[in-house]
């Protein structure tokens, strides 16, 4: 990152052009990182410090790995993933999860064309920002009781189509079908509760956007047709999670888990790792609050998707807007994999990652299973998205793991030093983006150069085996808090 110790990569062994190895040595497990050299070199030192740290956790199975995009994050590096074995004394971590639990991508798949969209693209761009409550600790019109938000956290997507936010054949379509198991609403405290009541069906700020987006050139055709895209087409992006309750999941758990890890004895080489075994008390009480958190982000943009259909309908009548998919970026799942010819049950954190299982995996749909799980790379709102697929190789490298964004490439401190929101926006307008935000603060953190080159982050996950390009994305308009 610009203005920060640059990471020594001298101590790295290639062990491809897109995977470098970092062996372990005392207490410390492998550390892999993939990307490109010069991805590599414009990483900050503390994301080798991060996720060195995370190779030393109790119960690691293979290495602590760095995707592409990585940056210095809370705990384990944006752009981390590690995977434990709960038999051997694997822990969870709120660090390996972080703050935004379940902040994730639902893209939609629209008949509308670009030709069909331009006349209108104003005043579609003013009925999204209108529509989309979006801002710091912005509410909006849906107000839940508690009774009703412990039931959007056993329910997640199944619960808001059950109150009439999209329709069924959603599900079939979003990560473990639109409800995660193992939520346990007993586990959030009641001033978790309190901060979501009146932010269902909001966007939230920061890195969080609703995008409009074009199809603007096909990588794989096969792919491209199982996942219905064409040159031309129309798509929206959704990218939020779950809000001020996930936040303050985060929040609370990271005393309870540093209490467990002082308690068990466990010695933290930071203490943003706090954690506990996964099979402690304290361990099994963040799995289910974090899985309460999963399923909120789940109904939460469940019911963007909803609003989103509904401006769409006033300027296309009839047409109708299909959920492409919808994956989380920031959890730890419970899932099977084949280590040393052995399938077993591992929980693997994802922080600022995002799952990427290859062709004919059983939890795909039907429609992809042949060519593999759709993997959304987000872009900054001036760049362009990738849509790219899952691959078989992606289960050896990083326990089916890609990239999910872009990835930081300063901070948002350093951001507003460069850019003035207004400014940004008006050059924005001028190459055919409109942005929407309340906040031109907010658009200047934002900024599309404070990131890095999302095609050079999906070049190297291709390369590195990942997931496999599949379509580019030109950003149209972006609704932003």
């Amino acid at each position: 990152m610009h203005g920060e110790d640059i990471m020594n990569l001298d101590e790295l062994q290639a062990i491809t052009p897109y995977c470098f190895a970092l062996p372990g040595r005392g207490d410390a497990a492998p550390v892999r990182f993939f990307g490109s050299r010069a991805l590599l070199e414009a990483m900050d030192e503390k994301v080798r410090e991060q996720i060195t740290n995370v190779a030393k956790l109790p119960g690691l199975v293979g290495a602590a790995m760095a995707m592409p995009d990585a940056h210095w994050g809370y705990g384990f590096p944006i752009g981390g993933v590690a995977a434990f074995d709960p038999e051997q004394g694997g822990i969870i971590s709120a660090g390996g999860v972080g703050f935004d639990i379940s902040c994730g991508i639902r893209c939609l798949r629209t008949p509308v064309t670009l030709a069909q969209l331009s006349p209108v693209m104003e005043p579609v761009a003013n009925a999204l920002f209108h529509a989309i409550p979006a801002g710091v600790g912005e509410r909006g019109t849906l107000k839940f009781s508690a009774p009703e938000l412990d039931e959007a956290m056993m329910g997640g997507a199944r619960w808001a189509i059950a109150r009439g936010f999209g329709r069924e054949e959603d599900l079939r379509f979003i990560e473990e079908h639109g409800r995660v198991a193992g939520a346990v609403p007993e586990h959030v405290s009641t001033h978790a509760k309190e901060r979501q009541k009146g932010e269902m069906g909001t966007l939230g700020s920061g890195n969080h956007y609703l995008e409009v987006q074009v199809v603007d050139r096909i990588h794989d055709e096969m792919a491209a047709r199982a996942y219905g895209l064409r040159e031309g087409q129309i798509l929206i992006a959704i990218h939020c999670g779950s809000r001020g309750l996930g936040h303050q999941i985060g929040t609370d758990y990271l005393v309870t888990l540093a209490h467990a890890a002082g308690r068990l004895g466990i010695s933290l080489p930071d203490r943003e790792l706090a954690c506990a075994p996964i099979r402690s008390p304290e361990g099994e009480q963040y799995l289910g609050a974090m899985n309460a958190a999963i399923n909120i982000a789940l109904a939460n943009r469940q019911i963007l998707a909803h609003l989103t259909r509904e401006v769409f309908a006033r300027f296309f009548p009839g047409q109708e807007i299909d959920t492409l998919y919808d994956v989380s970026h920031n959890t730890c799942k419970a899932e099977e994999h084949v280590v040393q010819g052995v399938r077993k049950l591992l929980y693997v954190h994802r922080k600022g990652a995002t799952r990427a299982f290859g062709p004919g995996h059983p939890s795909l749909p039907e429609d992809y299973r042949a060519v593999g799980q759709p993997v959304i790379i987000g872009g900054s709102m001036g760049t362009g998205s990738y849509v790219l697929a899952g691959t078989a190789t992606s289960e050896t490298q990083s326990f089916s793991s890609a990239s999910h964004g872009a990835g930081r490439a300063m901070s948002r401190t350093q951001a507003i030093k460069h850019w003035r929101g207004r400014e940004l926006i008006d050059e924005l307008a001028r190459k055919g983006i409109l942005i929407r935000t309340k906040s031109f603060r907010g658009a200047a953190e934002e900024a599309p150069g404070a990131y890095k080159d999302v095609d050079q982050v999906a070049d190297a996950t291709e390369n590195a085996g990942l997931a496999r390009r599949v379509a580019f994305l030109r950003p149209k308009a972006c609704i932003k808090g």
